[in-house]
């Protein structure tokens, strides 16, 4: 089996079982439950993070070049590693809406604004439900509800940071600088998309303009043309005025 053909073959399975951990991960942080049913989940969310630490080892071991796609998914492997990473994983739902290229057709710049808003929507969520499940217990938090843990999320990732709510815990903070780096490259990605579309309605422009002088030239070309053919179909009478007879200047001395 090849690396392209695994990820093929794993690509829905593992967007069904990242949306399951997220339903899973953001029941037990928003209602809490009771010992059973928290055990029961906690079982249920390491039987998921089994099958993505499968996956990275199946695409390390069948990737061509392991030295080079090792260092280039390394965040990769401090997800599956380090516990309080574990949030992040669930940006891979983001191949749940790879259909929706069907849509937006094949332009990059398509792909990249799909991409971007689902991802972003996914990113909110989960560093909010991320966030409240590490501050809440804190002494000094300030953010100890959802729609607080959602406000600070939605706040830090467009960069605005109002500083009226902020994290407390190492935990916390540590997801705060993962959110505000996403958020930087999130401006980026808008900026650079926004700035591409200028530039691409005003060479649309140009070729328009462009296009009409060049066929305001050729309608020119064409009349200069006709207007040539009938003056030498005319001859040397031009505009109703008569030609003179041809003489030379010798016959005219003779003549006088």
């Amino acid at each position: 089996m090849t690396y392209a053909q695994w990820e093929r073959m794993t690509e829905w399975p593992l967007a069904g079982a990242a949306l399951g951990f997220l339903g899973i991960y953001g029941w037990t942080v928003l209602a809490q439950p009771e010992r059973t049913s928290a055990t029961l989940a906690e079982h249920a969310v390491q039987a998921i993070w089994v099958l993505f630490i499968i996956d990275y080892l199946a695409r390390l071991t069948l990737a061509e070049r392991r030295g080079r796609w090792f260092v280039y998914h390394l965040h990769e492997l401090a997800i599956v590693v380090l516990p309080i990473l574990r949030p992040l994983r669930l940006l891979r739902l983001l191949t749940v809406v790879s259909f929706l290229q069907r849509s937006v057709g094949g332009a990059l710049r398509g792909r990249v604004v799909t991409y971007a808003i689902t991802g972003t929507a996914l990113l909110i969520a989960v560093a909010a439900l991320a966030m409240l499940d590490a501050e809440r217990a804190a002494p000094e938090a300030t953010i100890t509800t959802f729609p607080d843990a959602l406000w600070w999320a939605v706040v830090t990732v467009t960069t605005v940071g109002y500083g009226d709510l902020s994290p407390v815990t190492p935990a916390g903070r540590l997801i705060a600088v993962g959110l505000m780096v996403a958020g930087i490259a999130l401006l980026g990605v808008v900026t650079a998309t926004l700035a591409s579309w200028l530039v691409q309605k005003v060479a649309e422009q140009d070729e328009m303009n462009q296009a009409a002088t060049r066929q305001q030239v050729a309608e020119l070309s064409r009349q200069v043309q006709a207007l040539r053919a009938e003056l030498g179909a005319a001859g040397p009478s031009v505009a109703g005025v008569p030609a003179r007879p041809h003489t030379d200047s010798w016959s005219a001395v003779n003549n006088s």
